[in-house]
């Protein structure tokens, strides 16, 4: 006998996304649609019996960098691992196509530079049967994944599209460049781009140090973006700002892109040690912009960005020394062993290290407020964790202390520094939760592969910030969820209620505990990376169908492409489905 539904979740306590308190309801799904929510009458063909726990929606995460990943494979790791169901790659104006045959090599090296994927990674593993943008959507619209993914068109190889090697070369545009560039983005988000991405952030690089194409260009060209969403009338402005400058200059950019072009505009929001009063001078422009009417969101992460150091990772203070980049190459057993010798240890402490870029210099020896990350996975330390605050105490050179952290583990320890200050920061970025105009994001997954594992972030969420300075289950969701997929014009999903896309969470909120990041050298060629689990996540649907139960994976992967903005059901049909259920 036929069941009434596919799926039916039984007695959850059920958080809408769109910040009502939680009810205990069961959860209807039918051909990958929300049926019913309420008392559901109906057996489904599956039911999951969840007294005593959460479902949400599934999460939505609009800042990743699984562009090249998903043309080699499956499942986007390590966000589908903490509840997240839809993703929108492309940001920060990187990306893979548009490319011709002869610019492989250089966009490879740009997301090598400023993603930290490793060049044989892509060299080996994005298959490039493609050229143009929409040529690059059809490709990867044949691919099934664990989650929904959006792309949006990146601007730095867009550029060199339009302009060859001068792109490149940081030279400006002709008026048919600009021209050209704003025909080419139209017709990407006709398409089904979901908007166009650039960065004017100076840490955006080539691995030798050069800035990316897109960081130096100027207003006319960003207007020229700008103007190719509006000939299309769809697609968001995704934008980096630029961490060195004044945040009121940085605005003015955003307001008038925002007041000409007449669409969305999503900007990063970073707390810049240099800059230290930039991110109050965004937050209230930001709510100025808004009240006149100008579509303005920040992304920012609910801690800052922690940078991963470690002997199996890209990045620790002695990378770049020559001694110890001289057995770099040795496996990690016979590089522990060599850095005790004594000899080698001397030569490591006492050299300078050497490398042309200044941006992945500053983050390998930066050594104050370096911390140990231990298992289970805890961000928030309080300053005497760090291990500068380890040889004070001690009375031990710091340089040492991190060598032997380090070495500890044999070698398998992970250290971990974050952006900015830990304590100014937090409080700062708990006040914008919930906060109409942004949205948590900044992940990065898909990218600095083995520099940072921040994709975790929907987890650390409900783990260190849910309960803190007032911030409750209802609101963390919502910004979670629905904020998250309104702020890129996707609004099928993110809410429990009839007719919207069967995207859910089933969560067991005294499971939750986020495990620290490991490394696997599962990437094409042998390229490592790291992958972060949690527990607690009882079962992840996207379309109705469960691709992750109690953390592992089942044989599903109903995850597809989303081509552009998605409306939300009719209210009609929502209603009437909802009348239903009782």
């Amino acid at each position: 006998m036929d069941k009434a539904f596919d799926l039916v979740i039984r007695g959850a306590s059920v958080v809408d996304g769109l910040g009502a308190a939680p009810f205990e309801a069961d959860v209807a799904v039918k051909d990958g649609r929300i049926a019913q929510v309420g008392r559901v009458a109906g057996a489904g063909a599956e039911e999951i019996e969840a007294k005593g726990m959460l479902v949400t929606p599934g999460f939505v995460d609009v800042h990743t960098h699984y562009d090249g990943q998903i043309t080699w494979e499956n499942r986007l790791t390590p966000s589908s691992d903490h509840g997240v169901t839809t993703v929108v790659m492309g940001n920060c104006g990187v990306g893979f196509a548009p490319a011709r045959l002869e610019d492989h090599d250089l966009v490879i090296r740009l997301m090598e530079g400023v993603e930290d994927i490793p060049q044989v990674v892509m060299a080996e593993g994005v298959p490039w049967t493609w050229r143009t943008f929409p040529e690059y959507l059809d490709a990867i619209e044949a691919r099934a994944g664990d989650v929904d993914f959006a792309a949006q068109l990146p601007h730095s190889p867009l550029r060199v599209y339009v302009m060859g090697e001068r792109g490149a070369n940081l030279e400006s545009p002709t008026e048919a460049e600009l021209a050209e560039m704003r025909r080419l983005t139209a017709e990407a988000v006709r398409a089904g781009a979901l908007g166009v991405s650039t960065s004017r952030n100076l840490f955006h690089r080539f691995r030798d140090g050069r800035p990316a194409p897109c960081v130096h260009t100027e207003i006319d060209e960003l207007q020229a973006l700008m103007g190719g969403l509006k000939d299309a009338g769809a697609g968001v402005f995704q934008i980096n700002p630029n961490l060195d400058e004044d945040a009121e200059q940085e605005l003015d950019i955003l307001r008038a892109l925002a007041r000409e072009g007449g669409r969305p505009v999503n900007f990063s929001l970073f707390a810049a040690p240099r800059r230290p009063d930039n991110w109050p001078v965004y937050v209230q422009g930001l709510a100025a912009a808004r009240a006149q009417g100008l579509d303005i969101t920040a992304q920012f992460l609910p801690r800052p960005t922690g940078v991963l150091f470690g002997l199996q990772l890209s990045l620790h203070l002695f990378a770049f020394a020559p001694s110890y980049k001289a057995i770099a190459h040795l496996p990690l057993a016979d590089r522990v062993a060599r850095m005790r010798d004594p000899e080698v240890r001397r030569r490591i402490l006492s050299e300078e290290p050497d490398d042309p870029n200044p941006s992945l210099m500053g983050m390998a020896t930066r050594t104050d407020s370096l911390y140990v990350l231990q298992e289970p996975a805890r961000y928030s330390f309080s300053p005497e964790d760090a291990l500068d605050h380890l040889a004070k105490r001690t009375g031990r050179p710091l340089r040492e202390v991190i060598y032997d952290a380090l070495l500890s583990d044999e070698g398998h320890a992970i250290l971990c520094s974050f952006s900015t200050d830990l304590t100014s920061y937090l409080p700062q970025a708990r006040q914008l939760i919930g906060v109409d105009g942004t949205v948590i994001a900044l992940g990065d997954g898909g990218a600095h592969y083995a520099t940072i594992c921040d994709a975790s972030y929907t987890t650390y969420a409900l783990t260190d910030v849910l309960g803190r300075d007032g911030i409750d289950l209802p609101t963390l969701i919502r910004t979670l969820t629905s904020q998250s997929a309104a702020s890129v014009g996707l609004l099928d999903r993110g809410v429990v209620a009839p007719g919207y896309k069967a995207d859910l969470n089933v969560i067991d909120p005294d499971r939750l505990e986020l495990h620290r990041p490991v490394i696997a050298c599962d990437l094409p060629a042998g390229g490592r990376r790291l992958k972060q689990k949690s527990d607690g996540y009882v079962a992840t649907i996207v379309s109705g169908e469960i691709t992750y139960r109690n953390g592992q994976p089942t044989a599903a992967l109903p995850g597809r492409l989303v081509r552009g903005g998605q409306p939300a059901p009719p209210r009609a049909a929502v209603k009437a489905a909802a009348a239903t259920a009782g």
